[in-house]
């Protein structure tokens, strides 16, 4: 891994969010008996919003909204150039923060609601990430991705209970059910869209294109459990994508106390005990 792969990420990773999220639509549209968008449709969509008019209730709305690509597009390209693992984490964390102060800046008692979920959410999910470069240090000993990526082994051989917690958390990453409780991606659960209630236009597009560079990002984690076989590893995280997708079709949404015991719960007992396995292994 090298700048050259940081770069390519740069580039590439909205094209390819943009094509997971156009068969996160289609999925779902089979799965409810219907035909569905075109696979291109999330591209025909930013693009509409970066024609419209760009209506604020505050100017500085949208700075923190720039900021969150800002922050997300830097934090892959310091992942796949092969930075260190906890600044990542870092990183990624910082650009959550943007997201919610810009929910909070719109003074929408919607948006509002949707940036304390959001905020939530993100307490949530924490810990499981933490864990997992835990878990790779103890493993590879280093928390440079370069080296995690070199390592001979599969790593989900070393850290089957992260790798179940990580399983746990990404529908909370990914904003689906049953965790969607910041901002909905389906008309029947919410009349406004939460944390976004108050974007529109320009800025909209800009945080839809921020949300596929998150999804590239979030499933190379998980690819890095399996990042000793290229093709293998690339199936595997798309296999995952697709059961998020399921899971977000059959479960209804959860409370947010149960989202964040649950989530807690589950890196405290499957990923605390990896990591207490690995210790006395070692």
């Amino acid at each position: 891994m090298s700048l050259l792969t940081g770069l390519l990420y740069v580039l590439f990773a909205p094209i390819a969010g943009g094509l997971l999220a156009g068969i996160d639509r289609k999925l779902t549209a089979r799965l409810q008996g219907r035909i569905g968008p075109p696979l291109l449709q999330p591209f025909y969509d930013v693009g509409k919003l970066l024609l419209k008019e760009n209506l604020v209730v505050r100017r500085s709305q949208n700075l923190f909204m720039e900021f969150f690509l800002v922050m997300t597009i830097f934090t892959g390209a310091l992942m796949f150039s092969g930075g260190d693992f906890l600044l990542v984490i870092f990183a990624l964390t910082l650009a959550g923060v943007f997201f919610v102060l810009g929910g909070f800046k719109s003074s929408s008692p919607y948006s509002f609601v949707g940036a304390h979920r959001e905020a939530l959410q993100m307490m949530s999910y924490e810990p499981a990430v933490i864990l997992v470069a835990v878990g790779m240090y103890m493993v590879t000993g280093s928390f440079q991705i370069k080296e995690i990526v070199q390592y001979p082994k599969a790593l989900i051989f070393d850290l089957p209970g992260i790798f179940m917690a990580l399983l746990f958390i990404l529908p909370i990453k990914f904003r689906k059910s049953p965790f969607d409780l910041s901002t909905s991606h389906h008309a029947h659960q919410e009349i406004v869209k939460g944390i976004t209630t108050e974007f529109s236009g320009r800025t909209l597009a800009l945080i839809e294109i921020a949300h596929w560079y998150e999804y590239v990002l979030v499933l190379f984690i998980g690819y890095l459990f399996f990042a000793n076989n290229f093709w293998w590893g690339a199936f595997l995280a798309l296999v995952v994508f697709e059961l998020v997708i399921l899971v977000d079709n059959a479960a209804a949404r959860v409370r947010w106390q149960w989202m964040l015991g649950g989530a807690w719960i589950s890196a405290l007992v499957l990923g605390g005990l990896n990591v207490i396995f690995l210790m006395l292994r070692s």
